[in-house]
């Protein structure tokens, strides 16, 4: 039996350890028990009211709990997933990811590329009917950059004028370039031509804001009841670790066009716990599925599991403000070839995921992401390397590496770390203490930094530009959680934010990403696909690469009678 052969085995039944195939009885979606949709017809570009369900109620599976739903605030997938439900920038997206016309009806771009106006439209109404005015998307802007916000994406606000001093805390808020010119019409001015700005524009972090309920609730004011939103949506209910409730907001400015009545969100961290519920009717989307039944929902639910490509990257963090990684790259490099991707992604992750020794994904425009040396060696001479490194480092059989591995909840990156922490064992004889953190816990632990050595990480693009996976190692970046700091790389990053010519930025920003794997602060594993169980009767939705969905482009079909 082949070293790798024998790896393979043991991840195997180290992972039978925690979750097995699943082989359950018939539930009531299974084959020969689910109903299936009637054919879609659509009249005047709107589905025919004939063919759709009688309630209108979509059941999502959000995979965690959200911190919070202050737009300018929030962090993560979770929540932004219901925040796009909620509110609406300046621009949004269609079901397949394009650009679209979101508050603002239409803008203009100057010749030079530095000025944005945009204009509102004139139905635009807050969730309790006021008016949305130019000055609302300023505070907006102007609330998620002030450092009194403490908001984990002020960063991305960088290519405006103005927003290096006020998030440096260096100059007042109002000097940031954006200004109403009048009651409809927003201006931006930027310091550099940014080819990614519209696409910004439909992240929370430059969402508007509802000044009267912030004023009147403080840091209540993401409380149903208590936000008032712009968006399609606006929050009804939230029951902790149960599930958050979104009704139609009869004041949106295209709430002609929206079907679904509510949404109703489920935070399943177990992603087991979500099949089961998709399985009995009760969800029409699953976050996700478990890894570890990829070939019983192939040859059950082939035309509803739904796998595309996703722009994100799965990779482990070091923290580098602590021993035993602070100050040995040869530790850290050693980890990083000691795991065996291809036995990652073909034995314990298993639906298409492409491992990678990079941070920025393939598939973004021209970009071509640096190869490490290592990347075309066979997984053994990386074993050798790893070895080598290991005892440099000093360690070894006399002197074993004990480490803590952080996840949150989540059997799969429950599977991913112990695959992991079983190839350290194998190669080096690493002893792994993994540590489970629910969601809000574990990203706390991440951004103090005082107890995580090594901890799950990843990230999803904000945008499809190399700059938003980047940028989240520039020296005192917000969600810096591994404590990098490189004074060439921020000079990198600088040059590439202020160069006009493609090509140029392009060479900058991949000599970025090899300084970054240089000092390795990352082990890089794989990039993302999403995996998820879509009920057909489920439609207006469409696989994008940044895996945004709104729910108002979504709709119910009804059932075929049954025979």
């Amino acid at each position: 039996m082949s070293a790798r052969i024998f790896t393979a085995v043991l991840i195997c039944a180290s992972l039978a350890a925690c979750g097995r195939e699943d082989t359950p009885g018939p539930g009531a979606r299974d084959a020969v028990h689910r109903a299936q949709p009637v054919a879609l017809r659509m009249v005047d570009g709107r589905p025919d009211p004939a063919v759709l369900a009688a309630e209108q109620v979509l059941h999502r599976d959000n995979g965690n709990e959200p911190q919070t739903l202050d737009p300018h605030l929030a962090q993560g997938v979770p929540a932004a997933n219901i925040l796009r439900d909620l509110f609406e920038g300046l621009t949004a997206e269609s079901p397949t990811g394009a650009i679209i016309p979101g508050a603002a009806e239409r803008w203009n771009i100057s010749r030079d590329g530095l000025l944005y106006t945009f204009h509102l439209r004139a139905n635009g109404r807050w969730s309790n009917g006021d008016p949305v005015t130019a000055t609302d998307f300023v505070e907006g802007f102007r609330r998620s950059a002030d450092p009194a916000t403490a908001s984990q994406y002020a960063h991305v606000l960088r290519p405006i004028t103005g927003a290096a001093g006020v998030l440096a805390g260096t100059a007042p808020v109002d000097s940031l370039g954006v200004t109403a010119l009048d009651e409809r019409t927003v201006q931006v001015s930027l310091v550099d031509p940014t080819p990614y700005f519209l696409g910004l524009l439909s992240h929370a972090s430059t969402y508007p804001v509802h000044r009267p309920s912030v004023a009147a609730h403080g840091e209540r004011y993401p409380r149903p009841g208590n936000l008032v939103s712009n968006g399609a949506f606006v929050l009804s209910e939230w029951k902790v670790r149960s599930r958050i409730e979104l009704t139609r907001n009869p004041h949106y400015h295209g709430v002609a066009d929206v079907i679904p009545e509510r949404v109703v969100y489920y935070p399943y961290e177990d992603s087991s716990t979500a099949l089961k519920q998709y399985r009995s009717g009760r969800l029409h989307w699953t976050w996700e599925v478990p890894a570890n039944q990829f070939d019983w929902l192939q040859a059950n639910y082939p035309d509803e599991l739904a796998i595309s490509p996703w722009l994100g990257s799965y990779f482990l963090g070091y923290n580098l403000s602590r021993e035993p990684f602070a100050h040995s790259l040869e530790l850290r490099l050693a980890l990083v070839l000691a795991v065996d991707r291809e036995i990652l992604t073909g034995k314990v992750t298993r639906f298409g995921e492409q491992p990678t020794f990079n941070l920025v994904p393939p598939g973004i425009g021209d970009y071509e992401p640096p190869e490490p040396e290592w990347t075309g060696w066979t997984q053994a001479q990386r074993e050798e390397e790893a070895r080598r490194l290991f005892a440099i480092a000093g360690y070894g059989d006399d002197r074993p590496l004990r480490v803590q591995l952080r996840y949150n909840t989540s059997e799969n990156h429950k599977k991913v770390a112990l695959a992991v922490a079983s190839m350290w064992k194998q190669v080096l004889g690493v002893q792994t203490e993994l540590i489970n953190e629910e969601w809000k816990v574990f990203l706390q632990n991440r951004q103090q930094k005082v107890l995580t050595q090594v901890f799950r990480a990843g990230w999803i693009g904000d945008y499809a530009d190399p700059y938003t996976f980047l940028e989240l190692f520039r020296s005192g970046h917000g969600q810096n959680d591994f404590a990098f700091s490189d004074t060439l790389y921020d000079t990198l990053l600088e040059q590439a934010s202020s160069e006009r010519i493609p090509a140029r930025r392009n060479r900058l920003m991949v000599e970025a990403e090899r300084v970054l794997l240089e000092d390795q602060p990352i082990i890089p594993l794989y990039t993302y696909v999403t995996r998820r169980l879509v009920d057909p009767h489920l439609r207006g939705w469409a696989p994008n690469v940044m895996d945004h969905h709104y729910s108002r482009h979504m709709f119910l079909l009804k059932s075929e009678p049954r025979p």
